[in-house]
């Protein structure tokens, strides 16, 4: 049973925006950096975009030996990144946004790199996780096409990797992201110009063994008698249709979406540009210079994904991760009710599926949940000064902190961790899927220690001490339900700022339960809470409320 858990952090005060806000979202792809300005009108909900900026960075272009992000390629990202600062401040974007995919996921020194960024000019870069990418491309999606509640399969053909997503306007039905993107398949298996046949045959092969698994998830969470519509969006699959559109129509079309490419019309034009060499191909009207390096890899993926999925044709979307970012954030801030209302609540939902999965107690993580946030709702503003989107963290690491048990009892906190960090909860990014992982971690056993790399892996001071502060919220909560049977009934903190003492008071579930294990463990535990926050933790245990009828 999940009870008041699934919701209860949604209690704190949330931030109202009624006024029109301008927002920029920054995409950092492997083939190209990306932004869009948007500005938002929160009475209606919806967003106009007012401006669009990109620029071919290819930070897929890494060291084929470390797999190292390119010193000189990190450089022009900076710049680039700096320049879109600047347009975003110029048309008075209150807020920046930015999101970094599978290059920078992959690269050994990413995550260095994201410091850098930060360090040089102050913008905070979320990196996010294949399936996240995935369902952000989906809100992207919904945002701009309308679903009518009918099966859609989304493809995102990127430099590193493609995303697959079949959903239907609610909830996504599978999320799935493969390492076959255009600047990737280019780089590592194509070296003729032309392209061999040798190469060609091999590419072909190679996407379709990559897209099968992907693709048969798909299938299997189709109903029987249901057809797909197959929608494509970035840069790949709109360049693609672009050269189609000019060679049918004489034009290509504004605005591209909406506009379909077919399977047929796919294959010619494939076959074309694998008799061409690079030159020839960037002749081609409506081809960029640098696209025309990568447009043929990118047009065999979704050759043989539409081959796989047994597509006759694909619509165009020009929405995509860009805008899913934006979608995600007016979620977050509550100002979308509409058809995307459902997706607002996906990372409570995330968090109780990992737990049904890893089959949790959530009984008694429930239980662990509710003292958690309790403690920390009554010691904010007294012994720390973390605020909502924290308190959410807690909450999740609270739901999941036994979920190591699925493993092994032993040392089932390090399992958890394992199990968090690797567990693709969605609406996280890898920061804060990192605080949870190592907030479950520290629930019991040792305290945090810069010498265990999994605390080493948290990216800032600041992400360390939200670590250190609240699993020692979180180990008192735990010692609360000592026996998972609900003991305790309510917990109220009475903080002596002259005494530097926090005294705990506790109410019996049941008459003549003295909670000795309760105790035990809440005074067995508590070393870590005082030397965390300097003060002596002191426990009172009250009677059980016999009602009279």
């Amino acid at each position: 049973m999940v009870s008041s858990v699934s919701t209860s952090w949604l209690n704190a005060p949330t931030q109202v925006i009624e006024q029109e806000q301008i927002l920029a979202a920054i995409d950092m792809g492997t083939n190209s950096l990306h932004m869009v300005v948007v500005q938002i009108q929160p009475t209606l909900p919806t967003f106009s975009i007012i401006a669009r900026e990109k620029d071919t960075v290819r930070l897929g272009d890494r060291c084929p030996n470390s797999g190292e992000l390119k010193p000189e390629v990190m450089a022009r990202a900076i710049a680039t990144l700096g320049r879109f600062q600047e347009i975003a401040k110029s048309l008075n974007a209150q807020t920046i946004i930015a999101v970094a995919t599978s290059a920078v996921r992959e690269a050994p020194n990413g995550k260095d790199f994201l410091q850098q960024v930060e360090a040089e000019i102050g913008l905070s870069v979320d990196l996010i996780s294949g399936q996240e990418e995935a369902r952000r491309i989906y809100l992207g999606v919904l945002s701009g096409m309308e679903f009518n509640n009918q099966p859609h399969i989304i493809i995102d053909i990127g430099g590193g990797s493609t995303e697959l997503v079949l959903g239907d306007g609610h909830e996504p039905r599978s999320l799935s992201s493969t390492k076959v993107g255009a600047v990737r398949l280019t780089a590592e298996y194509i070296t003729t110009d032309p392209i061999s046949n040798a190469e060609f045959q091999f590419l072909q092969s190679y996407v379709r063994g990559s897209l099968e698994r992907p693709v048969e998830e798909i299938q299997a969470a189709l109903q029987p008698r249901e057809t797909p519509r197959l929608v494509g969006t970035s840069g790949t699959i709109e360049a693609l249709a672009i050269i189609q559109a000019r060679e049918k129509l004489g034009m290509a079309p504004s605005p591209l979406t909406g506009y379909q490419l077919s399977l047929k019309d796919l294959r010619d034009l494939v076959n074309r540009l694998r008799k061409l060499n690079n030159s020839e191909r960037a002749a081609i009207p409506g081809m960029s210079e640098r696209r025309s390096e990568i447009i043929l890899a990118g047009a065999v993926i979704l050759q043989e994904a539409m081959t796989l999925l047994g597509v006759e044709s694909l619509t165009v979307c020009e929405r995509s991760l860009r805008e899913g970012v934006i979608v995600d954030w007016m979620l977050t801030h509550g100002l979308i009710e509409d058809r995307l209302r459902y997706q607002s609540s996906v990372r409570q939902r995330s968090v109780i599926k990992t737990a049904q999965k890893y089959q949790v107690n959530l009984e008694h993580s429930d239980r662990v949940a509710v003292f958690a946030l309790t403690l920390f709702d009554q010691t904010q503003g007294l012994l720390h000064r973390w605020g909502s989107e924290e308190r959410e963290l807690l909450w999740a690491a609270a739901i999941l902190h036994n979920c190591g048990h699925y493993i092994s009892h032993s040392s089932h906190h390090k399992h958890s961790y394992y199990l968090i960090r690797n567990g693709d909860l969605l609406g996280y990014t890898e920061s804060e899927i990192e605080i949870i992982a190592n907030l479950a971690r520290y629930h019991r056993r040792s305290p945090p220690k810069k010498k265990h790399e999994n605390y080493r892996n948290l990216p800032s001071k600041e992400h360390r001490l939200i670590v250190n502060q609240l699993s020692a919220l979180l180990r008192l909560a735990v010692a609360l339900d000592r026996r998972q049977i609900g003991a305790i009934e309510r917990v109220r903190c009475e903080y002596d700022i002259y005494n530097q003492e926090l005294r705990l008071w506790l109410r019996a579930s049941q008459p003549n339960d003295d909670c000795a294990l309760e105790l035990w463990s809440l005074n067995y535990k508590k070393g870590v809470f005082e030397a965390e926050y300097g003060v002596k933790l002191s426990t009172n245990l009250e009677p059980a409320v016999v009602s009279v009828s």
